[in-house]
Formats: C-alpha cells, structure tokens, sequence
C-alpha cells in the first residue's frame, strides 16, 4: 500500500480518502494534492515514485511538469498587468505587438488571444524546435500568419499557439519575458514553487513523466465501430489537416519531449510549467483572497477576469468548451467545485482551479499521463472537495 505523507486539516479526510483510492485504483505513480480554504491550506500531500527508473520517491518538493494547467499561471500574470492600467484588454493586441497587425490582424483585441477567438491555432508553415524554443522565431511567424477563421466569430483551443501569443504581450508590456515577470510578480511575493522555463538548479527535483496510451486506439477503430456522440471527434484526429491536429503541429518536428532539459528550460506560456500542486493552488488562493498576506487580484479584476467570454462548440477539441479571459470554465465533463470556478487542466490530469464562491483554491500534479476519457483521478479529488462543500 502506497504510504501518503503530508497534511489534511479535520473535516477534510475524504480528500485523504480519494488520494489514496487514486493509487489504489486509479493508476497513479507520483502526485500531489493542495487544496487552500479561505486563504490556509487544508489539504497538503503528496505520495509515490517521482521516478520509477531510479526508485526515487516522492517528496514534499517533488516538482512536476503540469502542461496546460500552466496557462492558468500564464492568465493571472496578463491580468496583474490589466490591473496595474499598462495592458487594456480590449485593445488592438497591435498596439503593444505593432507587427502582429499583418494578415489582417490589426483589430484583433487582446482579450480575444486569451479567450481562444484569434483564429491563430495553426501556422501554415511550422516553425523548427530549436528556433521556437528561442522564442522570437515563433512570435515573429505569429505576427505574420493570417487567422484561419474570421476572428471573434468562433473559439478554438490554441494549445500550442496561446503560450507565444499571449507570453508576447506580456513581453512587450512589461519588458519582461512572462517566466521572469511570473517569477518577480507572482511566485517571489507567495512563495510559490512554480516556474514558466525551469532553472538548471531546480532539474533534480523534477519528476520522471510516465505516459500510458488509450487500450483502444479510435483512430485505427472501424468508423461504423465508433459511438455516434465521438465520430466526429474521432473524424478530426484521422485529418491531418484538422484544426485538432493542425493545432499541435506548430513546430518542426511536431512532436516535443516535454521530459528534455531543454524544453523544460525554454519558456512555453501555454505548457511547459513546472511546480507543484502547493503552488498551483497558492496561487489560485491569491487570486481569490489573502495568503501570507498577498492578494493579486482587486476584486473588480477578478470580475472580469472570469467573466465567459467564449462558450459551445469548440473548433480545435470539437466538444463544447468554455473560456473566460485565459481560464476555462466549468462544464459538464469538468464541473470543479461550483458554477463560478475557473482554472486549468493539463494534459493527463493535472489541474488548478478556484472556486471563490467556497474560498476554495485547488491544485493536483501528477507523472502518469493518462490518455483518454476514463482518467477519474481528479476529478474524484474535486468530488471530494464538492462534498465537503454541499
């Protein structure tokens, strides 16, 4: 049996419970759950193999590469600087970005990049790996690509593209690179064990990701064999030129190796943030109260920065999906603890989110990537925490 270290404050065990029915039954290696109520930690543990190569287990500051989940630290760094009066959401993203207006871009406001409504999920020419980890080759070819739809007349997930789109304007408006400007603005004043471009002195805590692909490959399924709600999605993974796959294929090769050095040292605003579960929900508790005593978002900036901006059908995932402006927000197949939360999954599970109606702030990391729709492993967390609430 797995041994669970760390903390739960009493009326919390149930949280206990879910984490460890998730080794149990669920199929986690290595993870880490946080949940913060009301500005203090009521959940704190963590358990596993942090890399099940050596042996090495998991500890309290094991860290863990979250995908996705990154673009909700990314977000909050975009609203600080809407707070502070230097970033307007509602204008052109040609005003800080003056090349970005190629193409037919020069109305395009910069709420829009955060809420997934550019048009910009795809390049029409891919840019190699080692120039996008440089960053400049790949915000260059950002600012010269043309909309693949009429901007703000759809949404479509940028998994790849959000990252330099938004980390650009970040750049521009603060002088910062988004990883620095993260690191000095939100995760020195908290604390926070979370990096956007990893430090080569951190790279011995990392976790070793272990990836773990559907038993069925739908893609290779006869089509008349495919559930009628998934045949369309399925239909766009088996398009090479689909939104869905377009979208993940920004660079040249493709494919990125998210465990390399490299990557991990790289700045990728959309999904390459390394921290810990601690972190992601610290800092969701910030946005929605007091902690230590930092508060990064007015509540007027928090308003806004959850207000729905994007929702239905979703032109790159082909499922119905919800944005605010750089969060997503709940759905049916992600409910978070309540009707006004918002955060971020990552691939494979990860998640952070905050629930200010309940002062909830939540954060799960792990190093099993699971692919595919039967993956409970955080969601039976949230259904913890959604108890606790009722």
């Amino acid at each position: 049996m797995t041994t669970i270290d760390g903390e739960v404050a009493p009326g919390f065990e149930q949280v206990r419970e879910a984490f460890v029915a998730n080794f149990a039954r669920h199929g986690d290696i290595g993870a880490a759950v946080c949940v913060y109520r009301y500005g203090k930690p009521v959940v704190d543990l963590w358990a596993g193999i942090a890399d099940p190569e050596t042996g090495r287990p998991w500890t309290r500051d094991t860290l863990q590469l979250v995908y996705s989940a990154t673009k909700g630290a990314t977000a909050t760094a975009a609203h600080i600087l809407a707070q502070r009066g230097v970033l307007d959401l509602d204008a052109p993203v040609a005003k800080y970005w003056p090349e970005f207006a190629a193409n037919g871009k020069a109305d395009i406001p910069v709420r829009w990049l955060l809420s997934h409504q550019a048009g910009l999920v795809a390049l029409d020419q891919p840019v190699p790996l080692n120039e996008a980890l440089a960053w400049h080759p790949m915000a260059a070819a950002l600012a010269a690509q043309r909309p693949l739809w009429t901007p703000g007349t759809a949404h479509g997930y940028h998994g790849r593209t959000w990252g330099w789109l938004v980390g650009e304007v970040i750049r521009r408006v603060s002088g910062r690179t988004p990883g620095r400007f993260f690191a000095d603005e939100i995760a020195a004043p908290l604390g926070l064990d979370f990096f956007i471009g990893l430090p080569t002195g951190e790279r011995d805590r990392v976790s070793r990701m272990v990836y773990q692909r559907p038993d069925v490959d739908l893609t290779t399924v006869p089509a008349e064999s495919i559930p009628e709600e998934l045949r369309e999605l399925v239909a766009a993974w088996r398009d090479p030129n689909s939104f869905s796959n377009r979208a993940y294929a920004v660079t040249d090769p493709a494919e990125i190796d998210f465990s390399s050095p490299e990557v991990q040292a790289a700045e990728l605003p959309a999904s390459n943030g390394v921290g810990t579960a601690r972190g992601l929900a610290r800092m969701y508790a910030a946005v929605i109260g007091e902690v230590g005593g930092v508060r990064l978002f007015t509540p007027e900036t928090l308003a806004s920065a959850t207000e729905e901006q994007a929702c239905g059908k979703d032109q790159v995932m082909v499922v119905p999906s919800r944005f605010s402006a750089g969060y997503m927000l709940p759905t049916e197949d992600n409910p978070m603890t309540g009707p006004n939360a918002f955060g971020h999954t990552g691939r494979g599970g990860s998640l952070g989110f905050a629930d200010p109606e309940h002062g909830v702030a939540f954060g799960y990391v792990m190093n099993h990537i699971i692919a595919g729709s039967d993956d409970r492993r955080a969601a039976s967390l949230v259904d913890a925490v959604r108890r606790l609430l009722a």
